[in-house]
């Protein structure tokens, strides 16, 4: 794909998800655009390396599926199978508890592709940076903690996928528990 194509097709890509994710707000403090999140999950990926065109797509529309009415046939039709596949595979199922989705993905991590664990890496890479900086409004200590371990686990299997990335995530991850740890003394 020429440059100018690969350009036309993330912009799209992130003009889809702007739309599908409109109305939704992030759970933080501040309660964001749910848009940033995407948006820093694929510039996370450029700034360790990461310039595959499927890859990125699939980081901007990585929750379309997830948190909105987003179908896999949209998705695949307007950016193709690979993309979809990579989607779903990193798409939680909503109907499951939310203690088995997050056991969930921790037993699945190891299994899935090589762009699917850089996205779930930059992903979580994101999240761990807005529950020590700006977490969701009535979430305890505890809680925050719980995310942080919780994320690790996830993390741990996706290992091996692109060093600097996993570098970049657990070093935020470490400065994450000195930081809520600080805040409890």
């Amino acid at each position: 794909m020429a440059d100018d194509d690969v350009l036309r097709v993330i912009l799209g890509a992130i003009r889809f998800a702007a739309e599908k994710h409109r109305d939704q707000r992030r759970k933080g403090k501040e309660a964001s655009p749910y848009i940033n999140h995407p948006i820093a999950v694929a510039e996370i990926l450029t700034q360790h390396g990461v310039q595959d065109t499927v890859t990125l797509l699939a980081a901007i529309l990585h929750d379309t599926i997830e948190d909105t009415e987003t179908t896999p046939k949209e998705i695949e039709e307007r950016f193709g199978s690979d993309v979809r596949r990579v989607v779903e595979e990193v798409t939680d199922d909503k109907s499951a508890s939310r203690e088995a989705r997050k056991a969930h993905q921790v037993d699945h991590a190891p299994r899935l592709s090589p762009r699917a664990k850089l996205v779930k890496i930059a992903d979580k890479l994101t999240n761990v940076r807005d529950v020590v900086e700006a977490p969701p409004a009535g979430w305890p200590m505890e809680r925050r903690l719980g995310y942080l371990e919780w994320a690790r686990a996830v993390v741990e299997g996706c290992r091996g996928s692109n060093a600097s990335l996993e570098a970049a995530y657990f070093q935020v991850l470490e400065q994450g528990f000195v930081r809520l740890r600080d805040e409890t003394d």
